[in-house]
């Protein structure tokens, strides 16, 4: 039978409160139930999600009521928390405590990127210290994990090479959406190239980008609504993703009972978009982008003006697409920097030098390129 393209991501689940660890299991546990009644079977939490409490409400709502064979859990190992070898293997046995399983269906390292792989200075970062590849691979040979992978926060370049550098990697998880795609910082369409260069399968994060894409811009809405009278802007957003080859699953963090329904409605017998639906989401994408609040000079302007060695156009980029997501300081944009400024062997957390931005032109745009970076070091994570 084939695999059903929705996953169920376990970050964003109902709470009672202000208070993450507050959850509404009544209804969680309606979710879970629907969601494994129409044939879907994977959930994705993992070591910090809700403070660190998803794990345990997974075991309640899902493990605790259902058979193991019924569905797939994944979940990841905090590489960014790790900093000694002896951490590995005691946080690995808690994930298994706190979820209630003898295994892992998928298990990841969680959010990797160039600097927790090769060091800031290019040694090695805790990722090769701590020797945790060698640590998945020795948990599958014990029948603890079934599948190795990772999920990643960077450019593709770094991608290849730990992809090269690790053929027992199965699948890689990434932050992909019709937004996204030619982002300069996120590089989706990039980063999914390498992989199925690599032959390695795709899980996706993000389809709906933090809920941006939930609530498109009003040209783009009212296209929506001619083509597809009644279907949620997300549900163009999660097709969008699912329709690429090699997709193992499409993760939609849910948070209430009819975003599982509204999710199934469409993914229980999915179609991928035509190009009609197409040519809409690439106008979306425009017209997101006339909404930006900070000024972008035009590239020829630019001229490759870089900032800490970093391209100007992509930071004053990420810049404007936090400001205009739902919650800016926990966007997906704010982990990119960081990768960025470790090229130039510069530490985002460092004193960087001061510097000047002057255009083709002669216009000095010191002050705002600096505001951007300024605002993405503030809410890096």
């Amino acid at each position: 039978m084939t695999r059903k393209k929705l996953g169920f991501g376990l970050m964003r689940l109902p709470v009672l409160s202000s208070d993450p660890t507050d959850f509404d299991f009544t209804q969680l546990e309606q979710m879970v139930d629907l969601f494994l009644s129409e044939g879907f079977t994977y959930f994705d939490t993992s070591y910090v999600y809700h403070n660190g409490a998803s794990e345990n409400a997974i075991r309640r709502a899902l493990v605790e009521r259902h058979d193991r064979t019924d569905y797939t859990l994944a979940s990841k190992l905090p590489a960014f928390m790790i900093t000694e070898e002896a951490q590995v293997e005691p946080i690995f046995a808690e994930q298994l405590r706190k979820c209630g399983v003898a295994y892992f269906d998928y298990y990841l390292l969680h959010n990797l990127n160039k600097i927790l792989y090769h060091g800031l200075d290019g040694k090695g970062g805790p990722v090769k210290t701590c020797r945790m590849f060698e640590h998945l691979m020795q948990w599958k040979a014990e029948g603890k994990i079934r599948h190795i992978g990772f999920s990643f926060h960077d450019d593709a370049e770094t991608l290849d090479e730990i992809l090269t550098d690790h053929p027992e990697v199965e699948f890689v998880q990434i932050a992909f959406n019709y937004y996204d795609y030619n982002s300069r910082f996120v590089q989706a369409g990039k980063c999914y190239e390498v992989i199925r260069k690599h032959g390695r399968q795709v899980v996706i994060m993000e389809p709906v980008k933090g809920g941006m894409l939930a609530s498109v811009p009003e040209k783009t809405a009212a296209a929506m609504e001619r083509k597809c009278p009644g279907m949620s802007p997300s549900s163009w957003a999660v097709r969008y993703a699912a329709g690429f080859d090699g997709v193992l699953t499409v993760l939609s963090g849910m948070s209430t009972l009819g975003q599982v329904q509204d999710n199934i409605s469409y993914m229980r017998d999915f179609k991928p978009l035509d190009e009609t639906e197409q040519a809409i989401l690439r106008g979306a994408v425009e017209e997101y982008h006339s909404t930006w609040p900070v000024q972008v000079p035009a590239e020829e302007e630019l001229a490759g003006a870089t900032l800490h060695g970093v391209s100007v156009s992509a930071i004053l980029e990420a810049y404007n697409s936090c400001l205009i997501q739902p919650n800016p300081g926990f966007s997906c944009d704010n982990n990119y920097l960081k990768g960025q400024l470790a090229k130039s062997g510069l530490d985002i957390h460092g004193e960087l030098p001061a510097q000047k931005i002057i255009l083709k032109n002669g216009r000095d745009i010191t002050a705002q390129a600096a505001e951007a970076e300024n605002w993405l070091i503030a809410h890096t994570f």
